[in-house]
């Protein structure tokens, strides 16, 4: 007995045909606009431009230069520890146990270094106006702060001021924290901490007077304290160098009720002789 093509899949598993023939044709819809984007647009490394197959990458070279952080690692401030402990538990470095920061754990995506590869690719997503990285930062952040996520409620970036803000047009730290949060799925907000004074810029300054530049610099308005207490706070920033920004932000979220704060940046400075950066 022969079958007639109008009868082939007309029982219990049509359905479920019809699902996989829809899937095979998104399939092949997504590759079929991923190939005329890639015709108008040529896929190029974020760093420095060679060819590649796909968007949102670097080449093998400029993977290379990134020095991520694996752990072991201190648990309090994310910095790379050349050896593991024994008891298996969390591990704090030297520098945290002398000097606690006001934010329960830090966590970088690799080492910010002079001259290297990812302060090439922040200070051109930074000062240049240039948001190819965004997609790669984005999942760069997803990886370094996994653990973190499940214990999030709401994700804030670090605040830029008023004039500041005018002047670059953007703010580098929420596009971070924008892309973090499309991905996770997690709620977020660029409002909930604000600059309540004006201060000077960062580079240049020593780690005193970094601290002492953003001292009290940071607030929560009280419209908004409602959504911090109680709550588990992710505070993104570009970069951490002393950690004196990301400090006062936290001492912020704390004042205004947050059970707790974390810290989730692309770039961690671990020389001290790199305060300058």
């Amino acid at each position: 007995m022969t079958t007639s093509p109008d009868e082939v899949g007309a029982g219990p598993d049509r359905p479920r045909l019809a699902a996989r023939a829809a899937r095979g044709f998104g399939r092949a819809s997504q590759a079929g606009a991923s190939a005329i984007g890639n015709w108008i647009v040529p896929a190029v490394c974020v760093a420095c431009r060679a060819a590649l197959s796909r968007h949102d990458a670097l080449c093998a070279t400029c993977w290379g230069g990134i020095a991520f952080i694996r752990a072991p690692l201190c648990d309090r401030l994310g910095l790379p520890l050349p050896f593991g402990g024994d008891h298996g538990g969390p591990i704090v470095s030297a520098a945290a146990a002398a000097d606690p920061p006001a934010y329960a754990r830090a966590r970088a995506v690799a080492v910010f270094e002079r001259d290297s590869v990812l302060q090439r690719l922040v200070h051109g997503f930074k000062y240049q106006d240039r948001h190819d990285a965004r997609r790669l930062f984005g999942r760069w952040l997803i990886e370094a702060g996994r653990e973190l996520f499940p214990e999030t409620d709401l994700i804030v970036p670090v605040p830029l001021s008023r004039r500041r803000l005018l002047w670059r047009r953007y703010n580098q730290a929420a596009l971070l924290a924008q892309e973090v949060a499309r991905s996770t799925g997690l709620d977020w907000s660029p409002s909930v901490v604000v600059r309540s004074r004006a201060t000077a810029q960062q580079v240049g300054l020593t780690r005193e007077q970094r601290r002492l530049n953003v001292r009290n610099a940071f607030a929560v308005p009280a419209r908004h304290r409602s959504a911090v207490a109680g709550r588990n706070i992710l505070v993104i920033d570009d970069v951490i160098t002393t950690g004196a920004t990301v400090e006062a932000a936290a001492r912020a979220l704390v004042a205004a009720g947050a059970s707790r704060v974390d810290v989730l940046a692309l770039g961690l400075v671990t020389d001290p002789r790199a305060v300058t950066l």
